[in-house]
């Protein structure tokens, strides 16, 4: 019997390895020949769809758009697109002709608030692309990039998205999970404000600093070769909190891994209470974060963290009306009032929708494991690899919560950028509006020249506590 036992379990093994080999092998040389042909280097298709209300990829601008003038970071981005109006608005009594390209979040915001929430929807645009280096790491990624520890690794290049083909749920999971191209420094003020059904208001602001060792520009290195240059570290932040009041000068710093297996999220906080810093090993995954602990540390960004409590699974490629090129809601003209105007949900009125083409990820709580969330599903631009959307169940498997993300171009750095973000309680009516950097001056991108890994350590977190 023990011999029967043991065979048995070398052979699930095997199948086990097999199956493990299978799901995240490379994509092959022919395969990653189609990157900058029929494919963009990132990916996406090239051409339109075939009713063209989404155009070609033209990728006509790298950086500054050459219709408008910018003055440099610190500085909100014009709007290339300032002069187009809306071609149609999507409401309650319409949107029975465009629910095939809407999300469940979306169906459920027009639904429960008929007479205020509503989709204006622009010509769509895809004229940005990313610069010869970014390329060359998506190429060589294509061919090299590996999700290794169970899911919990990644084994890449830096500089780009790992995965241009995903094959995989976490491959497409790794490409939104603080991997892809972004600015390499940042230093924003930014305020969020939480609107309960009462009208009572919960207010918060942070100031934030964000060193993206993976998107250092120009350069390019695998993991092992930043592991040993950064030792393992991916990403650092910092953040101070300036409102509420009760945690005015309570500081967080997160170092963020290429693999969480073996080296997890390290994160202090400094209480100004204490004046000590204490390490949070815990600190992640539904854990309550900012203002009222509206959202929870693992949705901001959509998605960041170690993937381990979920099985994800691609359900496809889809084509979406989603906040896109959102230039004209980060703007300094655009006040928390403003888009805090109605009860339930942001005031769309500022924002620009786009038929875009996305990849649908789906998140499905693993047996075994806690989570607010028991599934969650992304929508993820195919152009960028940014996550714009997210619909989140909860335990019993109701639709709980939507989170609207605005994404745009940030000439400087030549890369996406995270604008605002709204999530919708669509079982309590409350809703948060978060990274709004509007009243308080736009973010400085790529400015921190002399900026290091030292700048985020327990030590950094005192000081900048005091």
């Amino acid at each position: 019997m023990k011999v029967s036992i043991f065979r048995a379990s070398l052979l699930g093994v095997g199948m086990l390895t097999a199956l493990s080999q299978l799901a995240w092998a490379k994509v092959s040389p022919e395969e990653a020949a189609r990157l900058g042909h029929e494919l963009t280097c990132a990916g996406a298709e090239r051409a339109g769809n075939a009713e063209g209300t989404i155009p070609a990829f033209s990728g006509k601008w790298v950086g500054t758009p050459d219709t408008v003038k910018y003055e440099g970071t610190g500085h909100f981005w014009p709007n290339p697109y300032a002069a187009e109006k809306p071609l149609f608005d999507i409401t309650a009594k319409n949107m029975s002709q465009y629910a095939d390209k809407l999300t469940d979040g979306q169906k459920a915001l027009l639904t429960k608030y008929p007479d205020t929430f509503h989709i204006p929807v622009y010509t769509s645009h895809r004229d940005f692309d990313f610069p010869e280096w970014v390329c060359a790491a998506f190429k060589k990624n294509a061919v090299t990039a590996q999700v290794v520890d169970d899911g919990l690794g990644l084994a890449a290049v830096t500089g780009s998205s790992p995965f241009p083909i995903p094959k995989t749920g976490l491959e497409l999971l790794w490409n939104i999970n603080n991997t892809g191209a972004q600015p390499y420094t940042t230093e924003v003020t930014t305020q969020e404000l939480v609107v309960y059904p009462d009208g009572n208001l919960a207010w918060g602001e942070t100031l934030s600093k964000f060193l993206g060792l993976r998107s250092e520009p120009g350069v390019i290195r695998d993991t092992a070769d930043a592991s040993a240059k950064y030792g393992r570290l991916n990403a650092l932040s910092l953040t101070k909190t300036i409102l509420p009041l009760r945690d005015k000068g309570s500081v967080n710093v997160s170092l963020e891994s290429f693999n969480y297996k073996q080296s997890p999220r390290d994160v202090y906080l400094y209480n100004p209470g204490t004046r000590r810093v204490r390490q949070a090993p815990s600190f992640g995954f539904d854990m309550p974060l900012g203002v009222g602990g509206f959202r929870v540390v693992d949705e901001h960004h959509m998605f960041n963290g170690s993937p381990e409590r979920y099985d994800w699974k691609i359900v496809g490629k889809k084509e979406i009306y989603i906040p896109w090129n959102a230039y004209s809601t980060n703007q300094s003209d655009v006040k928390m009032a403003d888009l805090a105007k109605y009860k339930g949900h942001i005031n769309t009125d500022y924002m620009r929708f786009e038929l875009q083409r996305v990849w649908v990820l789906e998140a499905t709580l693993k047996e075994g494991f806690r989570h607010q969330y028991s599934k969650r599903v992304f929508y993820i631009n195919e152009d960028t690899w940014s996550a714009v959307m997210t619909d989140q169940y909860d335990g019993r498997g109701q639709l709980w919560r939507t989170v609207l993300g605005n994404w745009m171009w940030a000439y400087e750095t030549q890369t996406p950028y995270w604008g605002i973000a709204a999530h919708q309680d669509l079982i309590s009516g409350a809703y948060l509006i978060d990274n709004v950097p509007n009243e308080r001056g736009a973010p400085l991108l790529n400015a921190g020249k002399d900026w290091s890994p030292a700048m985020f350590t327990a030590e950094a977190a005192a000081r900048a506590g005091h």
